[in-house]
């Protein structure tokens, strides 16, 4: 069957697009400029107080209960005392929440970064930041530099280790799913398997009923557990960091969050203006001296 004319220009016409557009849809197209949002971020708005919160109007942040000082102050979130309550609510009020709009959660420390969707917008609960993490769920910018340290009853002779080699064949303990378990079995390396708590206040009765020689944790609590919870330990020293890169503590989002990008760059205005610095010294002012064990 023979097309008409007309009819067979347009059949060509057609198949001139179409492969056209076979070509372009083909050929190597520009890329997005890249940047460090979450994929779930692209296009996501900051506008002050009207972000896609979990519950409209409002920020749920999460945290673990108990809640530890000096991070947060008698237990109690809310308050608004302690460097990471303030950092939430400073955090907040940069995405334009006030203090009566900011929903606190109690979700325990593992479950916050582990894979599944969260309860919560943002979580802040000394967890560090890693790639290992990010695989399960988003961060902001780190709001902490943080530094691992070791604590031993006084007079033992964890007590007086001066140097990583001094620790290897000691009996150490810390919480799970931690940085201080890292540190323990990638940077000591003891040749005694870590002792693993489920909470630090375990690490810490393990420690003072003589389980452990030594257990390890951020350096702000470090120095809040010898200072009042087991006044009849020390501060054996810090870790130095490893690699090029800080540890930092991040707030924990969604994988793909929407919010992750309007969080990050709330973090970043706080550690520009000083804030974040205003408050480490506020409330962290004790965690700038020990000795480096190497």
């Amino acid at each position: 069957m023979h097309l008409a004319p007309r009819v067979l220009h347009r059949a060509v016409a057609a198949a001139t697009i179409a492969l056209l557009a076979t070509a372009v849809g083909c050929a190597p197209q520009p890329e997005e400029k890249a940047t460090g949002a979450a994929s779930g971020s692209a296009g996501a708005t900051c506008a002050k107080g009207k972000l896609a919160t979990k519950s409209s109007g409002k920020l749920t942040v999460a945290t673990d209960e108990p809640a530890y000082e000096p991070w947060f102050k008698d237990d109690k979130p809310a308050n608004g005392e302690g460097f990471e309550s303030a950092v939430a609510y400073a955090v907040a009020k940069q995405l334009g929440y006030d203090k009566s709009a900011v929903v606190w959660q109690s979700v325990p420390f593992n479950k916050a970064f582990a894979p599944g969707e969260k309860t919560f917008d943002f979580d802040i609960n000394q967890v560090s930041i890693s790639a290992e993490r990010k695989k399960a769920v988003d961060f902001s910018a780190g709001y902490y530099d943080v530094r691992q340290a070791v604590i031993a009853l006084k007079g033992t002779k964890a007590a007086k280790a001066t140097g990583i080699a001094d620790l290897k064949g000691l009996k150490l303990g810390a919480q799970v799913g931690t940085t201080s378990l890292d540190y323990i079995d990638d940077v000591v390396k003891p040749t005694r398997q870590a002792a693993v708590y489920a909470k630090n206040d375990q690490a810490k009765s393990a420690l003072k009923n003589g389980q452990v020689d030594a257990i390890v944790t951020d350096l702000p609590t470090a120095f809040y557990i010898t200072a009042a919870e087991v006044t009849d330990a020390k501060i054996v020293g810090q870790f130095e960091n490893q690699g090029g890169t800080p540890e930092q503590f991040g707030l924990v989002l969604d994988k793909g969050s929407a919010l992750t990008s309007c969080v990050t760059d709330a973090v970043d205005a706080l550690r520009k203006d000083g804030t974040l610095a205003k408050l480490e010294k506020q409330w962290l002012s004790d965690a700038v001296d020990a000795p480096v064990l190497k």
